[in-house]
C-alpha cells in the first residue's frame, strides 16, 4: 500500500530488452495466441486501451490488478464513457507486463497500491477511451466518405447527423485500429457522465458467483506439480541442514529441493501430498541472532525512542517544546498520554502463490499480484534470463492489502523452484502457517503526545513523538529524505496534498524517533495512517475534555483553515445525529482525518454491557475529489471499516522467541459479520482532485469507535487491541 513509487525495480525493467511471449495452458491468457501461433490472429485492437470485436465486445484492457476493490470496473467505467461505447457489452483483460515494455510501456504503471489505482491513472485511461472513440467516428466517416465532424457515436453506435446512417462499433473496428490517433482529445466535464459516476455492478461479480473466476491458488496446468515450502521461523534465521532421504520415497513426491538459504520445498504431484512430506522432513535451523527476541524487548525499545533528544521532523510550526515549558512552569494545563498500536498481519484469504514455468531460454509466471512489472524483474532476476525472454500473466487477487505488491518473495520461491524442474510447471502454494509466519507486518509504534492549554481552553502548543519503525527504510530506501522517512508522518504533514493535519495550532512539534528492530516490516492497507488518526484524533478528544469542550466545537476551532477537512467532520456529525441525544445507553465519538488524497471523517455509535462493547452504528464522510461509482465507494468504506475495526478490537501479532506466535486465525482475530456495525456513507465529492477511496477511512474507524468507548466509560483506552483490556 505504499504512497511512494517504485523507481529500482521499474528502471531495472524499462532498461531491459523486451519481447512478448507466452503459452495458454487452461484458461485464457491475452496475447498469447502470437506466441503459439504466428499466423493467429487476435481482435484487432482500436488502441492499446479497446479492443471492439464484430460482434460488438468491447475489451477493455487494464493494467492495475484486481482484488478485490472494484478497481478493475471503474477504470473500465472511465474509459468506456469516453469511448461511448454499450457497457452492456464490455468486459476486461489484463496485458502482461512485457507487453507493455515491447509498447514502451503503453499502459503506464503496473503497480497498484496506495488507493491509487484510479487516481493514477484516470486521466490517460480516459484519453484512451476518448481516442479510440475518435478513430472509430474517422473509419466510419472514411467508408461513407463524409467529414467526420458530421459523425457522432453513442452507445456503440456511429451516426452520420444529416443522412441518420449507422454503423456499428464492430463493423469499423478493424479499419479504425489502421487510423492516425489523435493528437489531442478534450474530456467530458464529469457533470456530464453517464457511466462513469454510476454505481454500475461489477464486472467480475458474476464469474465470482458461478466458481468461473480462476483465482491463483485455483490454476492448473497440464503436467503440473505442487510446492509447499518451510523457511525458517526466526526472523533472520537460515536453514542449516534437511534429510530430504527421509520423504523421498512418500506418495507422489517427486523432488526436496533447497529454494533459498532459508527455505526448503517438497515437489509432489498434488498440493497435499507435498505438505504432508514437508511436515514429516527432519530439518535443521540456525536461528541466527534474534532467536530470543520478544515484543517486551520490542516495546522497551520503543519506549527508549519516546523520550529520546534525537528525531527527524515531520511537521513544525512555533517552538511547541518552549511553549509547553512555560505553560507547565506557569502552573498551566498541561495534557500528557501515550499510545502504541501493535503489528499487523495482511492475512489475505488466499495465502501467497505463484506457478512457474521455466526453461533454458524461457520463464514464465502465472501470479496473482499487485505489481506485474515488479512480479517481471524478480522472474527475470531469478530466472538468471533477459528480462525479453520471461513474461508474467496476472490473475485476480484473493486479497492484496499490500502484501503481494513490494513483497515478490513467493514470485521468487516459485522461479527458484521450477528452475529446479525445467519444463514443468510447479505452482507454489504456502500454508496459512506460512504466510501468516512470514509476512512484512504493519509497523509496531509508539507515540507521546503532550498538549498546553490556555486559560480560555485554547490548544497552544502540541507536540507528538512517534517512536518506531520505518517501511521505507527496510523497503525501499531510495525514499528516504536525508535518513527520514516521510510514510511515517501520513495525515500529519504541514501541505502535502497526499494527506496534511487538520489543525491549526500556533505551536507544534510532530517527529519521529526512528526505532527499528528485526521484524520485516510492510505497507499494510491505510499505511501510517491508521495508527496516526488514533493518537491524534484520541488525543484531541482527551484535549477537549480537558479544556471542558465539547469535542466537535472544540475541532471546529481548531479546523478554521481547513473547510475540506471540516465539511467532511460536518458530515459525518450530522449524519449520526451528534447535535440530539442518542439513545439511553449509547454514546457517540468522532474521528477525522486527510490521507492518500481524501478527506474522511466518522461518527460511530456504541454501548458497553457487561465489559462488552457493541458498535450500533457508524457515519462515514468521504470528499475523494471524484466518485467514479458511488456504490463501490460504500462498499469500499464498510470493506474498510472491517479491517480497521479488526485491528482496534483484535489485531495483534506478538514475538517470542524470535518469531511470531500467531500461525492462524484462531489467534489472529478478525470482525466477524455479527460484530459488524450498520455503516452509511455519505459522498461529498467536490471536484478539483482526485483522492483515494480503499484506505482513507480505515484510519478513522478505530478513533471515532475508541472516542465513543470513552463517552461510555469515562476510561482511555491507549493500548491497542480493546481484546487486551477489561471494559469498565
Amino acid at each position: 500500500m505504499s504512497i511512494v513509487q517504485s523507481v529500482s525495480r521499474r528502471n531495472f525493467i524499462v532498461g531491459s530488452a523486451a519481447a512478448v511471449g507466452g503459452l495458454s495452458l487452461g484458461f485464457h491468457v491475452p496475447f498469447a495466441a502470437l506466441a503459439q501461433d504466428a499466423a493467429a490472429t487476435l481482435p484487432p485492437e482500436v488502441n492499446a486501451w479497446v479492443v471492439v470485436k464484430p460482434d460488438d465486445t468491447i475489451v477493455v484492457r487494464i493494467a492495475r490488478s484486481e482484488m478485490g476493490q472494484g478497481t478493475l470496473t471503474g477504470l473500465a467505467q472511465l474509459v468506456v464513457e469516453e469511448l461511448e461505447g454499450d457497457w452492456s457489452k464490455v468486459t476486461t483483460e489484463y496485458p502482461p507486463p512485457g507487453e507493455n515494455l515491447k509498447r514502451d510501456r503503453v499502459w503506464g504503471s503496473y503497480s497498484t497500491g496506495g488507493s491509487r489505482g484510479i487516481r493514477d491513472s484516470h486521466d490517460y485511461v480516459r484519453k484512451g477511451g476518448a481516442a479510440a472513440r475518435h478513430m472509430l467516428i474517422a473509419a466510419a466517416a472514411e467508408q461513407w466518405n463524409v467529414p467526420a465532424s458530421e459523425c457522432m457515436a453513442a452507445n456503440s453506435v456511429i451516426t452520420h447527423g444529416p443522412s441518420g446512417r449507422t454503423l456499428r462499433f464492430g463493423e469499423v473496428a478493424e479499419a479504425a485500429g489502421r487510423q492516425t490517433p489523435p493528437a489531442e482529445v478534450t474530456l467530458k466535464d464529469p457533470k456530464d457522465w453517464k457511466i462513469a459516476g454510476k454505481p454500475l455492478p461489477r464486472l467480475d461479480t458474476v464469474e465470482k458467483l458461478t466458481g468461473k473466476q480462476v483465482y491463483g491458488a485455483d490454476l492448473k496446468l497440464p503436467g503440473m506439480l505442487n510446492a509447499a515450502v518451510k523457511a525458517c521461523p526466526v526472523f533472520g534465521g537460515t536453514l542449516a541442514s534437511f534429510d530430504a532421504a527421509a520423504v523421498e520415497t512418500m506418495p507422489g513426491v517427486r523432488k526436496v529441493v533447497r529454494v533459498d538459504e532459508r527455505t526448503v520445498a517438497v515437489v509432489a504431484d498434488t498440493w497435499w501430498r507435498a505438505k504432508t512430506a514437508l511436515d514429516a522432513l527432519p530439518v535443521t535451523w540456525d536461528e541466527g541472532p534474534n532467536k530470543d527476541l520478544t515484543s517486551a524487548d520490542i516495546r522497551a525499545m520503543l519506549a527508549e525512542g519516546l523520550e529520546a533528544e534525537d528525531a527527524f521532523i515531520g511537521n513544525s510550526q512555533g517552538d511547541a517544546k518552549a511553549e509547553l515549558a512555560r505553560v507547565e512552569a506557569a502552573g498551566g494545563k498541561v495534557i500528557t498520554a501515550t499510545y502504541a498500536f501493535p503489528y499487523q498481519n495482511h492475512a489475505t484469504m488466499e495465502p501467497m502463490n505463484a506457478t512457474a514455468l521455466y526453461t533454458p531460454d524461457k520463464c514464465e509466471v502465472w501470479v496473482p499480484t499487485q505489481n506485474g512489472e515488479a512480479s517481471l524483474a524478480v522472474v527475470a532476476e531469478a530466472a538468471g534470463l533477459p528480462v525479453g525472454q520471461c513474461e508474467v500473466y496476472k490473475i485476480h487477487l484473493g486479497g492484496g492489502f499490500g502484501r503481494r505488491g513490494n513483497f515478490q518473495d513467493y514470485v521468487r520461491q516459485s522461479v527458484s523452484i521450477a528452475k529446479q524442474m525445467p519444463g514443468t510447471p510447479v505452482k507454489l502454494l504456502w500454508t496459512r502457517e506460512e504466510d501468516m509466519l512470514h509476512g512484512a507486518y504493519h509497523p509496531t509504534t509508539q507515540a507521546k503526545l503532550t498538549g498546553a492549554l490556555d486559560a480560555d481552553g485554547n490548544l497552544t502548543a502540541l507536540h507528538m513523538r512517534i517512536s518506531g519503525q520505518s517501511i521505507l527504510a527496510a523497503v525501499r530506501p531510495q525514499g528516504m529524505q536525508g535518513g527520514m522517512d516521510p510514510v511515517v508522518f501520513q495525515g500529519l504533514t504541514a501541505s502535502l496534498p497526499e494527506g496534511h493535519l487538520a489543525y491549526t495550532v500556533p505551536n507544534l512539534l510532530i517527529d519521529h524517533a526512528m526505532r527499528n528492530p528485526p521484524v520485516p516490516p510492510g505497507f499494510w492497507r491505510g499505511v501510517n495512517l491508521n495508527q496516526n488518526a488514533i493518537y491524534m484524533e484520541c488525543f484531541i478528544d482527551e484535549l477537549a475534555h480537558a479544556a471542558g469542550a465539547e469535542p466537535l466545537a472544540f475541532r471546529r476551532k481548531l479546523m478554521a483553515d481547513h473547510p475540506k477537512h471540516l465539511a467532511v467532520l460536518e458530515a459525518a456529525a450530522e449524519g449520526i445525529g451528534w447535535e440530539t441525544p442518542p439513545a439511553e445507553g449509547r454514546f457517540r465519538g468522532l474521528g477525522q482525518i486527510m490521507g492518500f488524497g481524501s478527506y474522511v471523517a466518522a461518527a460511530a455509535e456504541v454501548s458497553v454491557e457487561d465489559g462488552e462493547l457493541k458498535i450500533h452504528r457508524i457515519v462515514a464522510a468521504t470528499d475523494p475529489g471524484h466518485v467514479v461509482n458511488p456504490a463501490q465507494v460504500e462498499r469500499q468504506v464498510e470493506g474498510s471499516f472491517v479491517y480497521g475495526l479488526s485491528a482496534c478490537l483484535y489485531g495483534e501479532c506478538t514475538v517470542a522467541g524470535g518469531r511470531m506466535e500467531q500461525e492462524n486465525f484462531d489467534t489472529y482475530e478478525v470482525l466477524r459479520m455479527a460484530q459488524m456495525p450498520a455503516v452509511e456513507t455519505i459522498m461529498l465529492p467536490s471536484g478539483g482532485f482526485w483522492g483515494g477511496v480503499g484506505e482513507p477511512t480505515i484510519a478513522v474507524a478505530a478513533p471515532a469507535v475508541l472516542n465513543a468507548l470513552f463517552a461510555a466509560t469515562g476510561t482511555r483506552y491507549r493500548i491497542m487491541p480493546l481484546k487486551n483490556h477489561e471494559l469498565a
